[in-house]
């Protein structure tokens, strides 16, 4: 299974693109769409740049590695959008904490809900400075996005509503023929010798 687009657009909205190797808020060294040395090569070393390309490519390789971290963690079938939140949720926190965290244990008990609830758990990041789990605003915000994504349908039904067509406007008479002047002057001169014909004794 692969993650849809829905998924995807959530986790290049929130990652961003950097193509030069910076520190992200718990203090790790990341490249283009959120990528860690801990998802495996490239490595990412101070100053290391990549092209937009690259990190597409990068992006590519590493989703894949989150797909089947959740495919091996998640007991029961999951919509797309479920396996969308999931992966988005696994490519952030690692297949590791994934694979503890309540959001998967919930599900596989059958809480679906519970774990839609669960999302908003993961907001904290450890402060590089004072080792302290502290709120971060973006977690939050991209967790209440994944939690959204998670309870939405993976398709919306029909409305069930029987529409009537409209009745079609009535059809407009069909203008009168126009008859010149000359013509009309030369039907009645023909219409009165008719009578007078008929009229007259023989």
């Amino acid at each position: 299974m692969s993650i849809n687009q829905a998924g995807l657009d959530l986790i290049k909205t929130f990652e961003g693109c950097k193509l030069e190797a910076y520190l992200d808020d718990a203090g790790v060294l990341t490249i283009g769409w959120g990528h860690t040395s801990a998802a495996g090569p490239p490595m990412v070393r101070s100053a290391l740049t990549i092209t937009r390309e690259q990190a597409e490519s990068i992006l590519a390789t590493d989703l894949k590695k989150y797909e089947e971290a959740v495919e091996d963690t998640i007991a029961h079938t999951m919509n797309p959008n479920q396996f969308a939140a999931f992966v988005s949720l696994c490519f952030n926190i690692g297949p590791g904490a994934f694979m503890k965290s309540t959001v998967a244990r919930r599900f596989n008990s059958g809480n679906v809900a519970g774990a839609g609830d669960a999302f908003l758990m993961w907001n904290k990041i450890t402060d590089p400075g004072t080792g302290q789990k502290v709120e971060l605003k973006g977690l939050t915000r991209r967790r209440a996005a994944e939690r959204a994504l998670f309870l939405t349908p993976a398709s919306a039904s029909k409305p069930d509503v029987c529409v009537s067509p409209m009745p079609p406007p009535p059809a407009k008479p069909a203008p009168a023929p126009r008859v010149s002047t000359g013509a009309a002057i030369a039907a009645a001169i023909a219409a009165a010798a008719a009578a007078l014909w008929n009229w007259w004794p023989f």
